[in-house]
């Protein structure tokens, strides 16, 4: 007989899932049977959370949507936070979980992980939440999600299975092909009206978010057929490489691109929430647009929030770019065209503004002077801060943290993990806090279990800094954020971790080429000198 449990590995095997997070539980034995004669690699966390950000990690860069074998009760209400920086950052997971029997369900009776009902739980951190009934419906639920995952805004999806669907007959059953999904095309007519409104612009400004990530290409030629200068959020840094003259970086919230944007006549935003934690970290409502705003999204809710379009068209990010491209004429980069010279001219105001930013600099040019392909995953942190900043990579999917949206702590180490499951070839820097990586310490264990070499860059203050010095600020006495800080590279070498403390950055450079390639390498920065200032 093959069950359910058997069926679903089968199925997500047939729609290109290579790679599952879990922690095995009597409730979800059943779901592992058919694991071993699949080629399904599972990753076993030391945590819930752990896993699902794993899972966040490995979509990000895979592009494909990371896959949660989670147990009923404790396990669901541990992934909830990974689900929910995973929903404010758009990117597909498939959690799998557990539930009591059907009979069982919403009865109160204290059976074992019981909750009196995990679906409702679930569902403000998923795109869909559903309990399934029998075993008929797995492969259109999961063709369901699916089309969530490929052909709208990505988000979580939550499957449970009832203990006694997960173990019933599913001989009987088929394994389906992967559906086609066809993204949504922009309506036509829209797309010449925009462009139409771009062509006659005199200071058009662009601005790109983490929905384009898949257009590289496209969104390179745009902003030179365009000629405007180009903002990226920080999930969509990489998508205009170091140094082009169009390039205004991750810089929204500071004064000189808030100029900028109030003297655009014309803003085109594409695939960005124009949300707080990409254009106002400063938390201060002053970043405005004066211009009319032309608005593309694959979310048709998400073109009226925040800021309203005077031109709103719903559609996917890289089919409105070739649209838009092949109703204007195609240019070429070029540091004295009027976009440039505007562009130069924010970027050397910006200058001023990191002037004192030395130090973090010369830290991401060491890190970068080692390892130019690195991938940077990080966690909420100063070196995060300051690189969402400062650090310009060329190529998407590079660059991502918890500091956007849910702004969750503890994110760094575990998506790092995932990232370098999902592209093993390239080096994974985790940028994390000695208070947040706290949050989720022994996934180092995880990391050394499946033998992966990331590089975790750990910016030790003795405490929760940022937060102390928002306190300070705002004449509140310091209470809750001088907490002790272990021994952290002890702790990591317990794990199995080469752990080494960097005395400079000559040294920094010299422990970064010598990583090793199957576990994870921990270097200490102390805030304080020798690398401070």
């Amino acid at each position: 007989m093959t069950t359910c449990g058997e069926f679903l590995v089968k199925q997500l095997e047939a729609w290109s899932v290579d790679t599952v997070f879990g922690i095995p539980g009597v409730h979800t034995v059943e779901l592992y049977r058919g694991l071993p004669t699949s080629g399904i690699r599972h990753i076993t966390p030391r945590h819930e959370q752990g896993a699902g950000f794993m899972a966040d990690g490995y979509a990000r860069v895979s592009g494909k949507p990371g896959v949660c074998f989670i147990i009923t009760g404790p396990g669901m209400t541990n992934i909830l936070t990974a689900m929910g920086q995973a929903y404010a950052d758009s990117i597909p997971m498939l959690v799998i979980s557990s539930v009591n029997e059907r009979e069982r369900l919403g009865l109160g009776k204290g059976y074992l992980h019981e909750l009196p009902n995990q679906r409702a739980m679930s569902a403000g951190v998923s795109a869909f939440s559903h309990t399934l009934m029998s075993v008929e419906e797995l492969p259109h639920i999961l063709a369901r999600a699916f089309a969530v995952f490929e052909g709208e805004r990505p988000r979580p999806v939550h499957i449970e299975l009832p203990l006694d669907i997960i173990t019933a007959d599913a001989t009987h059953m088929h394994v389906l092909p992967k559906p086609r999904i066809k993204r949504p095309m922009p309506n036509r007519t829209l797309i010449r009206e925009a462009a139409a409104m771009l062509k006659n612009a005199k200071c058009p400004l662009l601005l790109l978010g983490g929905g384009c990530v898949t257009a590289q290409a496209e969104a390179r030629a745009l902003a030179v057929a365009l000629d405007t200068p180009t903002a990226l959020t920080i999930n969509a840094k990489g998508l205009l490489p170091p140094g082009h003259p169009l390039l205004l970086g991750s810089n929204q919230s500071l004064l000189p691109v808030r100029e900028l944007a109030r003297a655009a006549d014309v803003v085109l935003a594409i695939g960005t929430e124009l949300g707080e934690t990409d254009y106002d970290v400063v938390f201060d409502g002053n970043f405005k647009l004066g211009g009319e705003l032309i608005r593309v999204d694959i979310d048709t809710q998400q073109l009226y929030r925040n800021f309203s379009p005077s031109l709103a068209i719903q559609g996917d990010a890289r089919l409105t770019m070739r649209m838009l491209l092949a109703e204007l004429n195609p240019g070429e980069a070029s540091a004295n065209s009027p976009g440039a010279l505007r562009t130069a001219a924010v970027q050397a105001q910006l200058a001023e503004e990191f002037s004192g930013w030395g130090h973090y600099r010369q830290l991401f040019n060491t890190v970068l002077g080692v390892l130019p392909e690195a991938r940077f995953v990080g966690d909420s942190t100063q070196t995060v801060y300051s690189g969402n900043h400062l650090v310009e990579l060329d190529g998407a999917r590079r660059w991502f943290n918890s500091s956007t949206g849910y702004g969750t702590l503890g994110y760094g180490l575990p998506a790092a993990i995932g990232a370098k499951l999902a592209e093993p070839s390239r080096p994974v820097i985790s940028l994390m806090g000695d208070g947040g990586i706290q949050f989720s310490l022994p996934e180092l264990a995880s990391a050394v279990e499946a033998h992966v070499g990331i590089i975790v860059l750990l910016w030790n203050n003795s405490g929760y800094g940022e937060i102390k010095r928002y306190m300070e600020r705002r004449d509140i006495i310091p209470i809750g954020v001088d907490i002790y800080t272990p021994d952290m590279l002890a702790i990591a070498r317990g794990f199995g971790c080469m752990a080494e403390r960097a005395r400079d950055y000559d040294h920094l450079a010299e422990l970064l080429r010598n990583a090793p390639l199957d576990r994870p390498l921990i270097i200490e920065v102390l805030e304080q000198a020798p690398f401070h200032p």
